[in-house]
Formats: C-alpha cells, structure tokens, sequence
C-alpha cells in the first residue's frame, strides 16, 4: 500500500468511493459500457451483501456511495466490480477482433476512499454525485 493511504474499515461508516478509467480515458462512453457496470455492480451487491445509497458512471470514472460489505471487505468488493467489468469487455472486444495480445488496462489501479460518517457529508456527497454529469452537459 502507497506511503500514507489508509483505509478505515469496520466502523460501519458509508464510504465515498471513486475509482477511474486507465489514464481517464472514456471506456464507460456508451450506453451498453455504463449499463454493464450497473448491472456488475448490482451482481456484487448481492454477493457481498453491500448496500448501495448512490452511484453515478461518467465516460472515464465511476462514483459510488455505498455501505460496508456483509461479506468481506469494501476493497474486495470494488476489486470485483472493476475485474468483472475489465474481463467482460476485453472479452467482448477479442471476439469483435479476434485479437491474440493483451489489451491496455481498463482502470486504473486502486481507489479513492473517503469514510462518510454524518448525515451532512452523506448528503455532500450525494449531491456532487448527482450534479456531476449535469455540470458535463
């Protein structure tokens, strides 16, 4: 883990989390990409027992408000949510190509995480997820 970042898991705190398309590229710039990542994140969801308060998909970033997994913790959880995501349109985009080689990463590596643990943060937050594609166009 990089000099400095900690993660506070356990208080049962609603978490801010936000994680990027490698280098912010916009791989989440369709309609069936953005959907793909909802319905992956409604399969983690059920299979780690994490509610989800809000979330919005923009072109090249994802933010999420959820709370502390059942199962697990929330860094397994958002590893599986980008894995199933990456793997799926990898594997779209071999059978569209028909490409041997690896592809370039989708995401970037790891995860901004921000415990959110009043009721003004949570409706901070919320907010600025909410406005954020509306201040895109």
């Amino acid at each position: 883990m990089p000099h400095g970042l900690k993660r506070f898991y356990g208080a049962g705190d609603l978490h801010f989390i936000t994680f990027s398309c490698y280098h912010r590229l916009p791989f989440l710039n369709t309609a069936a990409r953005r959907d793909l990542v909802l319905r992956s994140l409604e399969t983690v969801r059920q299979e780690y027992e994490l509610v989800v308060v809000g979330y919005v998909v923009m072109p090249e970033h994802v933010h999420l408000l959820v709370g502390e997994p059942r199962k697990q913790n929330l860094s397994v959880a958002v590893k599986a949510l980008k894995q199933s995501v990456s793997l799926t349109v990898h594997n779209r985009l071999r059978k569209q190509s028909s490409m041997d080689g690896p592809l370039k990463r989708f995401w970037q590596t790891r995860f901004y995480d921000f415990n959110v643990f009043t009721e003004k943060k949570r409706i901070e937050k919320l907010r600025y997820m909410h406005r954020n594609p509306v201040k895109r166009g």
